[in-house]
């Protein structure tokens, strides 16, 4: 090879074909790499920086299409990356090229980070022949290394949460940008894992009352060229180049078990673990992008391509590529790496990006995919959560409500929903009272549970729940695209003023509105979502794509207002209550069913007159307020024991004006409790109502009312005893407060300008 250094052939051994990558045995590294196509791999070493080729050394043995080699005596730290020889031929779907030094797809360890350089490219840009022509420049001073690592880690007590799926609140953040700007997290370990394991953020998280944390992908991922152009990065991290390696920038020291001691502390606080994952597709583009990894090691296998013109990728996810699931060793390093996290790394669950294409075969999406049922009948899969984004820009790309037995879905139905119900639209009674309800049109098959609809109203995709109701249109203009990026139907309302106002009415409703956002989730049937940042009124100033904002749009102020500590207080006794209150996590949907033996219906659709709503209420466009009435004796599940549970009225006022509503009469010596009014989100105490009272549901406002037996009156002591746990967590949410940090400290807030990553 042109250029080659004179490098010393070191001595290597046949080694084993299997566990594919680089694996430390204690007495040196074995490594293998799967290429159905490639005629010879070279294993290239590296200095302890990454900075300097020292050996070139071809992998010996071919066993069913893996190379394979090992090396005795190398050790943990050791800095490696892949040559692969095979054809070029970009029209028949080969693309290798040997010049092009490539990460290993197993990688544990990356170090450095990609730098855009020409020399990335396994053509010559600007060739007229485009990416059919050839380049011979060497890449290896671009891009990132592989490092192999020791995985001992002593967890000690460590022990997963095992929150069970009826109990689970997601809260959905970025690993840096929920520390970044946090004040007491010393300034070196900001934006890391180790800031997010620091113990004033641990016990923030803990206070606010959730059970998961959702991160935003950590697995390795680069910057595109595009926004490295424009002095932006890929903030969120869609961008995959390595499945098994923890990104660097999120490491505040040079060593991956820095994750394992997050998860660990975690688990220790009753906290699970959630990964955003991108197995669809990876950072290296169409035909055009760079060549970094799985398309210079084997491109007609790790990419689905065009059947008749091999030269092009499908595009099913809108980057350029589409991850090929259909073909067997694919499919086995995603799930060698659900494995790795779930296993190794002990993380209890998983949000799949675009889950869509990964159920999808050749002839479209099935719920029968070899995917769906390799997850499903694995004994370490099936024990942690598994979570699809059930939508892709591709063919039948809308799935939701699709996906098999064993797993939840977000329900961007229950998003839209709620959002113009609140916001005031036309005939949105029938749509609300369903999403509420778990989507039982949706998800009511086959034996799945309320919990399978992870309802949410933001996500990090989108306006924060404060700019939802602060601005009527998105501000993207920072992102660099005119604004033309993003979506346009948010589904928002201003109150009569763009962005930030001193108008204390409209600040009042403004606030009132997040009440009514965060009690219809955490009083809906299913698995709630909640956006960190959400509970305390965040906002990214109307940018509704902060995907590349890795600066203070995207990353979260602690300098909270008494608005926004009010409102987390008033977050966390919803938690409180929805977590003593076992009616709204029963397993059975609601469908308004008659129970003969106990005389009862499961749900009742209450009108403002007191009485059920007929056809013509349902029918009536102009209807923005209704109730829901659970009768506790419905709702339980099993063995019958009617009246464990509280009865329960729900009143959902949309309408901007004051509503009379008649609480309905049940029987006598029983007297209502309201335990909820956004209008009044400070109230302290359970404030009794007899059954007949109208009471004046203000103008956009949200109630919840018990029902409690008035002394002596003669009903089963379950349902005694279900009221007084509500009631205790009344008590304890008055007494509780979330526990938020005053020291803060606008010196010691970064910059936003990007710091080189650490090496790992």
């Amino acid at each position: 090879m042109t250029g080659r250094p004179a490098l010393k052939r070191a001595r290597i051994e046949s080694g084993r074909p299997f566990p594919r990558g680089a694996t430390w045995d204690g007495l040196g590294v074995n490594f293998a790499l799967f290429s159905s196509t490639a005629t010879k791999v070279e294993l290239c070493i590296f200095d302890s920086e990454g900075k300097t080729e020292l050996e070139r050394i071809e992998l010996p043995e071919y066993t069913n299409e893996i190379f394979h080699g090992y090396l005795p005596d190398a050790r943990p730290g050791l800095v490696y990356g892949y040559r692969v020889h095979g054809p070029y031929e970009p029209d028949a779907g080969h693309r290798f090229n040997p010049n092009k030094l490539l990460i290993d797809p197993y990688a544990k360890q990356h170090v450095g980070a990609v730098q855009w350089d020409h020399a990335l490219f396994g053509y010559t840009i600007g060739h007229a022949d485009k990416d059919l022509s050839f380049d011979e420049r060497d890449s290896a001073a671009f891009v990132p290394k592989a490092r192999v690592v020791d995985q001992a880690f002593t967890w000690g007590d460590e022990r997963r949460p095992k929150v069970p799926w009826e109990r689970t609140i997601f809260y959905e953040t970025h690993v840096k940008g929920f520390t970044q700007r946090h004040p007491t997290v010393p300034k070196s370990d900001r934006g890391t894992f180790a800031g997010l394991m620091h113990r004033d953020v641990v016990d923030y998280i803990k206070s606010l009352g959730v059970t998961s944390v959702e991160l935003l992908p950590i697995h390795s991922f680069v910057d595109d060229s595009y926004l490295v152009e424009k002095g932006l990065r890929n903030y969120w991290g869609y961008n995959t180049l390595g499945f098994f390696a923890p990104d660097p920038r999120y490491l505040a020291t040079p060593f991956v078990n820095e994750f394992k001691e997050l998860v660990a502390t975690f688990h220790h606080a009753g906290l699970e673990v959630i990964l955003d994952v991108v197995y669809n597709h990876t950072a290296e583009g169409n035909e055009l992008g760079p060549t970094l990894s799985f398309k210079g090691i084997d491109n007609s296998a790790y990419y689905r391509l065009l059947p008749d013109q091999k030269r092009y990728y499908i595009n099913d996810t809108g980057t350029g590529n589409t991850v090929n699931t259909s073909h067997p060793r694919v499919m086995q390093m995603v799930t060698d790496s659900l494995r790795y996290w779930a296993g190794e790394m002990r993380v209890d669950g998983f949000r799949f990006d675009l889950a869509t294409i990964l159920a999808r075969e050749p002839t479209g999406f099935s719920e029968e995919s070899s995917f769906l049922h390799a997850c499903m009948q694995d004994p370490l899969l099936t024990e942690v959560k598994m979570v699809a984004e059930p939508w892709d820009c591709g063919p039948g790309g809308y799935q939701v409500g699709r996906f098999p037995p064993g797993w939840a879905e977000w329900n961007d139905g229950y998003r839209d929903t709620v959002r113009a119900f609140w916001k005031g639209d036309e005939g949105k009674v029938p749509a609300v009272a369903g999403k509420i309800s778990a989507s039982a049109d949706l998800f009511d098959k086959r034996g799945r549970r309320p919990w399978a609809s992870v309802n949410f109203i933001t996500a990090h995709d989108g306006f924060t729940l404060h700019d939802l109701v602060c601005y009527n249109d998105k501000h993207n203009e920072a992102n660099g695209e005119d604004n033309r990026d993003g979506h346009s139907h948010n589904l928002s309302y201003n109150y009569g003023v763009e962005g930030p106002t001193e108008d204390e009415g409209i600040t009042e409703v403004r606030f009132r509105q997040l009440r009514n956002f965060f009690s219809t989730l955490l009083f809906s049937r299913g698995t709630p979502m909640i956006l960190a940042g959400d509970e305390f009124a965040r906002t990214q100033n109307g940018n509704n794509n902060a995907y590349a904002q890795d600066n203070e749009i995207g990353w979260i102020d602690w300098n909270v207002t008494e608005e926004g500590r009010g409102l987390a207080e008033f977050v966390q006794k919803l938690i409180m209550l929805r977590q003593s209150l076992p009616m709204l996590r029963r397993g059975r949907f609601l469908h308004g069913t008659f129970d003969e033996e106990l005389g009862v219906k499961d749900v009742a659709w209450m009108s403002p007159s007191g009485g059920e709503m007929g056809d013509a209420e349902w029918t009536d466009t102009g209807a923005r307020c209704f109730g829901v009435l659970l009768d506790g004796r419905a709702q339980s599940e099993g063995v019958r024991r009617p009246g464990t549970d509280a009865t329960m009225l729900i009143v959902m006022n949309a309408h901007h004006d004051v509503v009379n509503f008649k609480l309905p009469d049940v029987a006598g010596g029983l007297r209502w409790r309201c335990i909820v009014d956004t209008n009044l989100p400070d109230r302290d105490e359970l404030v009794p109502f007899e059954f007949n009272t109208d009471y004046m549901a203000t103008g956009r406002s949200f109630l919840v009312f018990l029902l409690e037996p008035e002394e002596g009156h003669p009903t089963s002591e379950a349902a005694s005893r279900a009221f007084a746990h509500v009631a205790e967590a009344f008590a304890e949410a008055a007494i509780e407060r979330v526990r938020f940090s005053d020291e803060v400290d606008e010196t010691e807030t970064e910059s936003d300008e990007p710091e080189e990553a650490p090496l790992a």
